[in-house]
């Protein structure tokens, strides 16, 4: 690994972490974010989310609690539906766990609290997709009771999906002590740390297709980095509002006043802002289509942009080179199209490279970085989207603010 940096702070804990609770001999119920990707055969395509929850299952397991696991898995819509079962999760968990899953087919209910009831210390049970009841994603507080009844402590380690408010995440913190589990206060180390108090020069990379879903992000970073490079398609909207031509691009049109302030203010506050020189152009984002390298001001009508270019590529690649904190959120192209994925993919062995805490989070920057295979040169790569997106614009996060104080 490249990256020898150490976390630059850690996150300021006021609540219980699961190793402050004495679970010994007791049920605990861990909210894990299993939501993970599946073919059309319902077999697991990256399993990520669950390995990331393995510290605080074999902990709980190692400490002698009854392991009680739960998850959401796409949007089942209140209904069962096996598209959405947590079935294969399960066989997966217990390959990579090698131990024994009992998987239940319901979530609450008499049948599940007489498998929870008959549980000795050690063993798992994975409930079926929390979102197969409506009352979860309402935060129902009837089913907020009904979850609670199966154990004697609550601990959160779903931070991909602690910015919901729904019953697993907030509704059953009322009712049982509360506590973080150990990839919950990861995320919440680094991306507080490094939004809190960075080891400079620090490097905002920022990616996407709207300028819209960052304009918070960049404003609660701004008075914290040294260099902001914007790519993506909101790059387009940075460089319309500049008088660019920049053809069939996506471009918020409703933006570009608000993109023209925001990039004043930063560069007035002295930081560097770095947008594309050149780019990728194609007049269908389809693959096989036909692709040409122009500079990212003379975009021809008719045709847009889906990736940066080898120049651009170049001037971020050198921006990073003396960066000591790197955070990455959102790709630099529509990289899911092998033609269109050079300048993302560049720029992750650029991240990689680097000598410098780097984080990855949210706008699908995570399968990028992995596509790209530096995932292990990362120091951290975020399980979290929206949570890390909402963390990072300096938002409170409902399912940390809802667990137990110290």
């Amino acid at each position: 690994m490249k990256n020898s940096q150490s976390l630059p702070i850690k996150g300021v804990w006021n609540k219980l972490t699961i190793k402050d609770l004495n679970i010994r001999g007791k049920r605990v119920f861990i909210r894990v974010d299993f939501n993970v990707p599946l073919d059309e055969n319902l077999n697991i395509t990256d399993d990520r989310r669950i390995r990331a929850a393995l510290p605080t299952i074999n902990y709980a397991i190692d400490e002698g609690s009854k392991v009680i696991l739960a998850s959401h898995l796409g949007r089942p819509r209140g209904k069962s539906d096996k598209r959405y079962s947590l079935a294969s999760v399960a066989r997966r968990l217990q390959r990579l766990i090698r131990k024994e899953v009992t998987f239940l087919p319901d979530c609450v209910g008499p049948k599940v609290e007489e498998a929870v009831s008959k549980m000795a210390e050690g063993d798992i049970i994975l409930l079926e997709n929390l979102r197969t009841h409506s009352e979860e994603e309402a935060n129902n507080e009837a089913f907020s009771k009904a979850l609670a009844r199966l154990a004697d402590y609550y601990v959160n380690d779903a931070f991909g999906a602690s910015h919901r408010k729904h019953s697993s995440i907030v509704g059953i913190t009322k009712l049982l002590p509360s506590a973080a589990g150990f990839l919950l206060q990861k995320e919440i180390d680094y991306l507080q740390g490094v939004v809190n108090n960075p080891v400079r020069p620090f490097v905002a990379i920022l990616g996407g297709a709207k300028v819209s879903g960052k304009i918070d992000v960049i404003r609660n970073l701004e008075e914290k980095v040294d260099k902001v490079i914007v790519g993506g398609g909101m790059a387009y909207t940075f460089l319309k509002a500049e008088g660019y031509n920049v053809g069939d691009s996506l471009v918020e049109d409703d933006m570009l006043d608000l993109a023209n302030e925001i990039r004043k203010g930063v560069v007035a506050k002295g930081i560097k802002f770095y947008l594309p020189v050149d780019c990728v152009i194609a007049q269908s984002i389809e693959p096989g289509a036909e692709t040409k390298l122009v500079t990212a001001q003379e975009i021809p009508s008719g045709w847009k942009a889906v990736d940066v270019g080898p120049a651009s590529v170049k001037l971020f690649s050198e921006a990073i080179e003396s960066a000591k904190t790197i955070l990455w959120n959102g790709p630099m192209g529509v990289f899911e199209v092998d033609a269109f994925s050079r300048g993302t993919f560049a720029m992750a062995h650029s991240v990689a490279d680097a000598y410098a805490l780097t984080i990855v989070g949210g706008g699908d920057t995570d399968l990028a970085v992995s596509r790209a295979g530096v995932s292990e040169s990362i120091s951290f790569i975020s399980t979290g989207g929206g949570a890390a997106l909402e963390l990072l614009e300096g938002k409170d996060l409902p399912g940390l603010v809802a667990l137990t104080d110290k």
